[in-house]
């Protein structure tokens, strides 16, 4: 067993972060090594990215001080998945098949189940979860062996949730889409943590417009209860004990064609103006997600072993919090940011380049 040295961890956790933000193309261990004209060797950063588990507390450990500093109650946590794909490694618990709802089809790469923290103009990730499919079973109708979790996401998502209200952060709402609207979790978030939600429904959910259909059990689908646009009205979910507010929204599609979305609001203060702005901070975690893939080297490692791979995972999410800081500070956004690293390269390559030529 190695020794580890801590302060040589936190050293190397603060480079390995600078190298993915910096990094234009495969960040390996060798890469941080010569970039770093040999002061770290390559085994050192092998075995840091081998030797301990970087997670979820990890982050927070890391993060808890700016996300204090931003501390708003009406701060906003989104939850949302997304997976990166990663079709020519070799299959493992973590590096899997999954649905992609995006795509409408399943694909091999590695999901993530990320927890943003938005107040004011700032958004941190404070938690998340590397979705691992550990069990191996035969599928009865097509004979292939798949892979499932131990957990479902429903269940991560209201464990991330339990550990945002320990971990003493200020928010009023939880954001989310549909994929995430199943009854037990409205029932946690509002009797259970004693919040408020703001999310999306499937059309087909079935919602009673009073209180005396409710008791009845008259209830109908959304999408059949001719719901004006922008208007919430009162509504009980079917299964929920406590009414909400529903909303219709129409939009375009890229393709021009016309979409519509429900949305349920626990809070009966609000109108349809305050629930729609505030539902439109759920695409920051969208934000947060292209810049894990685009500027924080999300895909660009090559480890093959689940640990290092899943400390790459952590490395990426704590850079992409480092990037967020550097935003606030420089007022330009993270692609501005990484344009402007790119630009710096490219200059000290053609100086480079010019030297070669006349020496």
């Amino acid at each position: 067993m190695i020794p580890v040295d801590q302060s040589m961890d936190k050293n190397l956790l603060e480079l390995y972060s600078d190298y993915l933000l910096c990094s234009f193309g495969a960040t390996t261990a060798t890469g941080l090594s010569a970039l770093l004209e040999g002061a770290i060797s390559h085994d050192q950063v092998t075995r840091f990215l081998s030797r301990s588990d970087y997670d979820a507390k990890t982050l927070w450990r890391h993060v808890k001080e700016m996300v204090h500093a931003i501390g708003d109650d009406d701060g906003v946590l989104i939850i949302d998945d997304t997976i990166q794909e990663k079709p020519h490694t070799d299959e493992n618990d973590l590096i899997c098949w999954h649905y992609d709802h995006s795509q409408n089809r399943t694909v091999k790469g590695i999901n993530l189940l990320n927890c943003v923290y938005h107040a004011g103009d700032v958004s941190l990730p404070v938690t998340y979860e590397l979705i691992t499919k550990p069990i191996l079973y035969t599928d009865v109708k097509t004979r292939r062996v798949r892979r499932k979790s131990l957990l479902t996401k429903n269940d991560l998502m209201r464990d991330m949730l339990s550990v945002c209200t320990r971990n003493r952060i200020k928010y009023r709402y939880v954001l989310a889409d549909s994929w995430f609207s199943a009854k037990e979790n409205l029932q946690f978030i509002r009797n259970g943590l004693s919040k408020h939600f703001v999310i999306a429904l499937k059309s087909n959910r079935t919602v009673a417009l009073s209180y005396e259909d409710k008791r009845a059990g008259r209830f109908a689908r959304i999408d059949a209860q001719n719901l004006k646009e922008h208007s919430p009205v009162q509504a009980w979910i079917k299964g929920l004990d406590f009414p909400v507010l529903l909303l219709r929204q129409v939009f375009t599609n890229k393709d021009g064609s016309t979409g519509e979305m429900f949305l349920a609001c626990s809070d009966l203060t609000c109108d349809g103006e305050t629930i729609e702005t505030i539902y439109q901070k759920r695409w920051k975690v969208e934000t947060f997600h292209k810049t894990l893939k685009s500027n924080a080297s999300l895909a660009k490692s090559p480890t093959r072993r689940v640990r290092t791979q899943s400390n790459h995972c952590f490395m990426a999410i704590y850079a992409a919090a480092q990037l967020e800081g550097l935003r606030v500070k420089h007022q330009l956004n993270h692609f501005a940011l990484r344009s402007k690293l790119y630009l710096k390269a490219i200059r000290y390559a053609f100086d480079e380049l010019q030297i070669l030529k006349t020496a």
